[in-house]
């Protein structure tokens, strides 16, 4: 491991953090715990929102970087 920013470190573990979380929610998906359709629709939401959130990391990082998002 290199020579880290403590911005750089903050990123990697917020990316951590939240692809942890999208595979907690698949996962509550996947084994049909859920009581309804609104509980489905509540978790696909969160998981649409996290996915979002790391597009948008990946948009600053471009932006910041000098490169074009994606």
């Amino acid at each position: 491991m290199g020579t880290y920013t403590v911005s750089q470190l903050f990123e990697r573990e917020l990316r951590r953090l939240i692809e942890v979380e999208i595979e907690r929610l698949k996962e509550n998906l996947s084994y049909g715990s859920l009581e309804d359709f609104n509980e489905y629709r509540y978790i696909s939401g969160k998981i649409a929102g996290l996915r979002t959130a790391i597009e948008y990391m990946d948009d600053a990082d471009s932006n910041i970087h000098g490169r074009e998002a994606q």
